[in-house]
This record gives C-alpha cells, sequence and structure tokens, in this order.
C-alpha cells in the first residue's frame, strides 16, 4: 500500500501539471457538475492495521507480564461500494458511499516464558458495512481533469466480530481476539477525476482512524495486556461516476 500511495501521488502530480500544460479541448460531460445529484460505484483494495496500546508495566493483569512484544500487521482486503453525490455549489459537494469491506488484520503476541519465547499469532477477520459521509472540495475543471481532498466520518458494523463468545478452550493457539461490532472514523483523502465520454473516472486514496477503543476484554492472557485497539485502514479506490 505505501508503493501505491506513492505511485499515485506521482501520477496526480505529473498528470495535474500535464492537464495544465495542455491547451483547451473540447470537454467531456460539460454539464456534469451542474446536476444536483449523480451516482456511481466503486472498486477498493484496503490495507487494514491497527494501532495498539498496551498497558504499563504495573497495571498488567495477573498472567499477562510474561508479554515480551504485541506487534500489529496489516493485511490486504477489498471494498464493494456505490457512490451518491449532492452537488452543493461549483466546488463542494456531499459524498455518501456506503460500502462492504472485507478486511483482515494479525496481532503477533511473543511471550517470555522458561522455556523460552513462545510466539502467537491472532488473525482478526472482518466483514465491514461502512456507511461514510463526506464534504468533497474539487479544484478548477482543467479540460477534462479536476483534483479533489475530502474529509469526512464514518460508521462501521463488523459482521464478523466476535464479541460476547466465549473463549472456553486452555490451548494458546486455540483463544481468540474478540474485538466490538460497532466503530466510529474519521476519514480524510484525495484524488483526481477523469471526464471521458460516457462516465467520470476517479482514482482515489482515503485514510480512516478509528475513534473507539475496539478490544473486549474477556480476561484471556490476550486481552489482558492491552489496553486500548483502535482500527486503521488505507483504502485505494477506483471509481465510476455517470
Amino acid at each position: 500500500m505505501h508503493k501505491h500511495k506513492i505511485v499515485i501521488l506521482i501520477l496526480s502530480v505529473t498528470l495535474f501539471t500535464n492537464v495544465y500544460s495542455q491547451k483547451a479541448t473540447t470537454q467531456n460531460l460539460p454539464k456534469f457538475d451542474h446536476r444536483f445529484m449523480h451516482f456511481g460505484f466503486l472498486l477498493g483494495i484496503n490495507s487494514a492495521d491497527f494501532y495498539v496500546q498496551r498497558h504499563p508495566p504495573t497495571a498488567l493483569n495477573t498472567g499477562a507480564d510474561s508479554l515480551f512484544v504485541l506487534d500489529p500487521k496489516s493485511s490486504t482486503g477489498f471494498n464493494l461500494g456505490i457512490i451518491s453525490s449532492m452537488h452543493l455549489n461549483t466546488y463542494f459537494s456531499l459524498r455518501f458511499t456506503p460500502n462492504l469491506a472485507f478486511a483482515s488484520r494479525n496481532l503477533i503476541y511473543t511471550f517470555e516464558t522458561i522455556e523460552g519465547p513462545k510466539q502467537y499469532t491472532k488473525v482478526i477477520e472482518s466483514t465491514l458495512i461502512n456507511l461514510p459521509l463526506s464534504i468533497k472540495y474539487k479544484s478548477v475543471r482543467v479540460n477534462n481533469f479536476s483534483a479533489y481532498i475530502l474529509a469526512g466520518a464514518a460508521y462501521s458494523l463488523d459482521l464478523a466480530s466476535n464479541a460476547g463468545n466465549d473463549n472456553l478452550s486452555n490451548d494458546p493457539n486455540d483463544i481468540i481476539l474478540a474485538i466490538q461490532k460497532h466503530d466510529y472514523m474519521a476519514e480524510v483523502g484525495f484524488g483526481t477525476d477523469f471526464y471521458l465520454e460516457y462516465f467520470k473516472f476517479g482514482i482515489e486514496l482515503k485514510m480512516s482512524y478509528g475513534l473507539k477503543n475496539l478490544l473486549y476484554n474477556d480476561n484471556t492472557e490476550f486481552s489482558n495486556p492491552v489496553d486500548k485497539i483502535n482500527s486503521k485502514m488505507f483504502l485505494l479506490s477506483l471509481t465510476f461516476e455517470g
């Protein structure tokens, strides 16, 4: 995803520079931005991760003081969604982009034991219904190109949440780390729009940061050492609007 972000940034700057250096040409979809509403869909690749905050050593619960390292690792998933956009004026629009996201995140625990270090990987798979609402500010359209930034908030529902399930196993490999079902996120992003003959095509990079502590503490050796878990997601989308 870091490579994708760099490529998109370089591509956007290059295209923006090239467009401004071009002579005026025939505009595609000349009345597109004058309509009150328009709709579309998005296809995206996400990189989901956690921000994890551990308890300080003096506050650790019994059985958790052997934790040496807790390392979150991101994984790649994908998003499918629809776009509805309300034009407020020439530069601003209100966007509602509900989408379904398939995401996976890993937490790698390393414990110090009398037998030496032991490592366990807890995979948290999520099926998310995301309901983002954002304000989009776009640049002046030059020929068939414009750039934009956006900011907003989103509600997320994890259909695969294990919160409330009992961890009855004594085998650490079988113990799950459960996270809460509901989340609230702040979002920022940027992108580019290309006005084609029959529709508008866009490339967008958006960053989402969870505001709610997702930890469901069920008193296991994997949940006790953790104070907070917050979600993070980078989403690279292709948008098609008509």
